[in-house]
């Protein structure tokens, strides 16, 4: 069984994505958690993946670099295993395993570039196909 991350880009780490095929591990993602559905009982699988991709969302415009595009950008992938990361957020992962261009399912990306105060975290990132990713860059 396969868990799904959400894992937090800039438009330069998901160029490199498109080129190299591959994230390397280990790096730090987002996902459903026992400890999220220890701290929202009430919620439902839709409503637990939706908080780990707008958690993403939020690490991905702190990731944000001077030659980077001003918008968030999130890669939902499947990996075989996570490891929770205590703390405040309780979708934090660990992943230790690449992540193979195969294994992603799609990505999340603001529809337009931030004004001068930054991104509406909570705005709808917008859905987008595996083929239509290099189409964002």
């Amino acid at each position: 069984m396969s868990v799904r991350i959400y894992v937090p880009l800039t438009s330069t780490s998901l160029a490199a994505l498109v080129a190299d095929g591959r994230l390397d591990g280990p790096l730090r993602a987002h996902a459903v958690t026992d400890a999220l559905r220890a701290e929202w009982p009430e919620g439902d699988d839709e409503g637990w993946e939706y908080a780990a991709l707008m958690a993403a969302g939020g690490t991905s415009a702190g990731l944000r670099g001077s030659g980077d595009l001003p918008r968030r950008f999130v890669v939902a992938a499947d990996v075989p295993s996570v490891v929770p990361v205590p703390g405040d957020d309780p979708t934090l992962v660990d992943v230790a395993a690449d992540v193979p261009w195969k294994n992603v399912a799609s990505a999340h990306v603001d529809t337009s570039d931030w004004g001068a105060e930054g991104p509406d975290e909570d705005a709808e990132l917008a859905w987008f196909a595996t083929q239509e990713i290099r189409d964002l860059l």
